[in-house]
């Protein structure tokens, strides 16, 4: 809430401000040609949620190729196709602690599969990568939600960062994180799987054409395009950057031959979690598929008596509408799992979870909710067939 509020005293500054510079940028992308431009020049590098289903499905079908090559290559008959596992981690930013507890308390019980496709927003973006690699990535993202203070997510800036600059913090110490993290051997390793037919996607908005952008990860780790790492970092920091908060990340492209500059921010601004656009029919592919979303975040109210002031309205309904965008994306994408005959699995802080917090990225809060998330999934209480407060899976319509 702390930082809610922040953002709007800072905007009613930048109301009355005038005379003011900002940061220089390159030109953004034209209107009109936004689907053409390409990062690094790799055509499947990323898709516009909202654009043209086919370029995904097509991405799909050579996935499928790739997977049934390594099958075979292990030795499977043509027949023996195993299940299709997905998992969605959502935004939630430090109670991302929860997400990280769930993956690691899953490989201790033995059941945490290998996942077919892996998809990520925001703080679930950073989870998303250690999530597709497996357990072996298990002690690293652990330590990453585990150890988390502050210091090392940001540095706040003056009060005329509002007027002159691109956010209120600077994520200087969070690009060190992932930079720590994610090097060239994590991208080497995420290329090798996507040559397996395996998928690993991270969603962004593209603030120039406001509109969600999901990053094909493993096609650009199997670009072996010089500046693939780089991008690899500057699309996980991105999906981490709330807007006004956070500073926002160019990404370079380029369209006919002339440069340009995207401003790209939280995934989280436009859908919080995502398992694969609703326009894809995935169910005329015949083959048992199982969902697992991971919602870093409580799905009850978050009652607080709210003060007569101004900014404590304003901070309340935005932090009111954030949590109501949150649950609608849980149920699209229970609707749709439905819809297409997908086993449904959801994980979420319950009610019971009652650690205290002192502020944000509180490293004790963070811990407590880590430990939390490994014991539900140990104690067999982690999965929901179904959001709460929907009477039952069969009351669904299916097509």
């Amino acid at each position: 809430m702390s930082a809610i509020r922040l953002l709007l005293v800072l905007a009613l500054v930048c109301l009355v401000g005038t005379g003011c510079s900002i940061p220089d940028r390159g030109d953004a992308v034209p209107r009109t040609h936004t689907d053409l431009a390409q990062p690094l020049g790799i055509p499947n590098a990323r898709f516009y949620a909202d654009g043209d289903a086919r370029l995904m499905v097509e991405e799909g079908v050579k996935s499928g190729a790739r997977e049934a090559a390594a099958l075979r290559a292990a030795g499977a008959l043509p027949t023996q196709i195993p299940p299709a596992y997905f998992l969605a981690v959502s935004g939630g930013g430090d109670n991302g602690a929860f997400g990280a507890g769930i993956m690691n308390g899953w490989t201790a019980v033995g059941t945490r599969p290998t996942f077919k496709m892996v998809t990520g927003v925001s703080t679930g973006a950073l989870i998303a990568p250690f999530a597709f690699l497996g357990s072996d990535y298990d002690a690293q993202l652990r330590d990453v939600y585990t150890n988390m203070t502050p210091d090392k997510v940001f540095r706040m800036r003056g009060l005329t960062a509002a007027l002159f600059d691109d956010a209120m913090a600077d994520t200087g110490p969070l690009a060190e994180i992932i930079a720590k993290y994610a090097d060239q051997k994590m991208l080497d390793a995420i290329a090798a799987e996507y040559n397996k037919g395996r998928l690993l996607m991270i969603g962004t908005t593209d603030l120039d054409a406001q509109r969600p952008v999901i990053w094909n990860i493993g096609a650009i780790a199997a670009s072996g395009r010089p500046g693939a790492l780089d991008l690899f970092r500057k699309i996980l920091r991105a999906s981490a950057a709330i807007p006004g908060l956070f500073q926002p990340v160019l990404i370079d492209v380029e369209l006919d031959g002339k440069k340009y500059q995207e401003l790209h921010v939280d995934g989280g601004a436009i859908a919080q979690l995502f398992l694969y656009p609703p326009s894809i029919d995935i169910a005329s592919v015949k083959r048992e598929r199982r969902a697992y979303i991971i919602r870093n975040a409580r799905l009850d109210p978050d009652y607080a008596m709210a003060e007569r002031r101004t900014i404590t309205i304003a901070g309340r309904a935005i932090v009111a509408m954030l949590a109501a965008s949150g649950f609608n994306d849980v149920l699209r994408t229970y609707f749709v799992s439905q819809r297409d005959k997908v086993d449904y699995n959801l994980a979420y802080i319950g009610r019971d979870f009652e650690a205290p917090k002192k502020g944000e990225f509180d490293q004790a809060y963070m811990n407590a909710l880590y430990e939390y998330g490994v014991r539900e999934i140990v104690e067999g209480r982690a999965w929901h067939k179904h959001p709460p407060g929907l009477a039952s899976p069969a009351a669904v319509p299916t097509r």
